[in-house]
């Protein structure tokens, strides 16, 4: 496994565009949710201009254990940018048809897949990674008291995290492996959220129980969004089993469709 896995990235790693997403991805997502504090000093230091105060250490975003739910929601919406890198990877291996030269060289159209699953669980494990050591550096600082009981209280959420990842990328990759065309395929994957939610809207009174079940829903649905419970309502602050159990069926899915797809292409 660990051999496609590097042929794969031997490939990655030649195009210059790689490097560029994966660095824009990175700076981008640690700019981002670092961040947030300096954010709410701005924020309370203009509500003093208008005669008004915000206490910023009564919004507890980057306390031990609400940091993690907090950075982890924020960080699913730049999982669009690395999507963008898969893109290029699979529809790349059309255009210079190098899917076409693998084969001829030996690799079967099972290991072809899988080296690109592999990949998609190596960015995702980065992505996890780089989250865990901001997570880490931004609670042991800005946490007013260390309780070290408290302080991997919702890791939970970082499995989900990468359960949200290695969902949606295998998803792009689908769409790589159907569409063929990186232009196009980026412009389904733009609209996946639109054309569902404009489902969602037709049927939300008729069938509401089956939204839950929507592939771009229940991905979403693994890190529910948190920042309401500081104006005090209640939020999910745990990872649904259920929502884990949707998330996997689509994996299972999405993977399968590519596999299909693979076996019957002629390439």
């Amino acid at each position: 496994m660990l051999h496609l896995l590097k042929i794969d990235l031997k490939k990655l790693t030649s195009y210059r565009t790689f490097w560029v997403v994966c660095g824009l991805y990175f700076i981008t997502l640690g700019f981002t949710t670092a961040s947030g504090m300096e954010f709410l000093k701005w924020l309370a230091n203009k509500s003093v201009e208008f005669g008004a105060t915000i206490n910023i250490n009564r919004i507890p975003l980057y306390h031990f254990p609400d940091i993690w739910q907090n950075v982890i929601f924020v960080s699913g919406f730049f999982k669009l940018i690395l999507a963008f890198m898969v893109v290029i990877s699979v529809t790349n291996e059309f255009t210079y048809r190098t899917i076409r030269q693998n084969i001829i060289d030996g690799m079967s159209r099972t290991e072809f897949l899988l080296s690109k699953m592999l990949t998609n669980v190596l960015l995702s494990l980065l992505s996890c990674a780089m989250l865990l050591i901001i997570i880490l550096i931004t609670g042991f600082i800005y946490s007013p008291e260390i309780i070290w009981s408290e302080i991997f209280t919702d890791a939970g959420f970082m499995f989900a995290y990468f359960l949200e990842m290695f969902s949606f990328l295998s998803y792009t990759l689908m769409l790589g492996l159907l569409i063929q065309r990186s232009g196009l395929t980026i412009v389904v994957l733009c609209l996946s959220h639109m054309l569902e939610a404009i489902i969602k809207a037709n049927i939300d009174d008729v069938t509401p129980g089956l939204i839950p079940f929507f592939p771009m829903e229940s991905i979403t649905n693994l890190v529910e969004m948190p920042f309401a419970r500081y104006a005090f309502q209640e939020i999910q602050d745990y990872v649904s089993l259920t929502s884990v159990a949707i998330a996997l069926g689509w994996l299972v899915i999405f993977n399968y469709i590519s596999y299909l797809k693979l076996k019957k292409s002629d390439l």
